[in-house]
């Protein structure tokens, strides 16, 4: 599912028009990405929580070349799953699926009589 496709899904259940969801997603969005940029932990319950997390400075290798490569300390961003959400993830996962067979393949050849 893409941000698009989000927009669109807002729009139809909560009967907006296509402009005003793209707003409310785009603020969410911002809202989220905001609060993680000044270190704050957004919890949504039943959802999950995103915060960041600290990794260290490090020595990398390059690839190509194998040369060491200095990797320089950086925030990177987490989300955790609440378990209502894992929980619903994985119950939908195991309820079967109705599945229809495929037609039966046609013969390109016509039979010999």
């Amino acid at each position: 599912m893409t941000k698009a496709d989000v927009i669109d899904e807002v729009s139809r259940l909560a009967e907006l028009t296509r402009k005003d969801s793209e707003v409310i997603v785009e603020t969410i969005f911002d809202s989220i990405v905001r609060s993680l940029r000044v270190g704050d932990k957004i919890e949504i319950r039943g959802f999950g929580s995103f915060r960041t997390r600290q990794r260290k400075p490090r020595v990398g290798r390059n690839p190509k070349t194998g040369d060491r490569v200095e990797v320089p300390a950086k925030k990177i961003p987490f989300f955790k799953p609440s378990k209502e959400l894992k929980d619903l993830v994985n119950n939908a996962a195991v309820e079967p699926v109705a599945v229809t067979p495929p037609a039966p393949a046609t013969p390109s050849v016509p039979p010999t009589q």
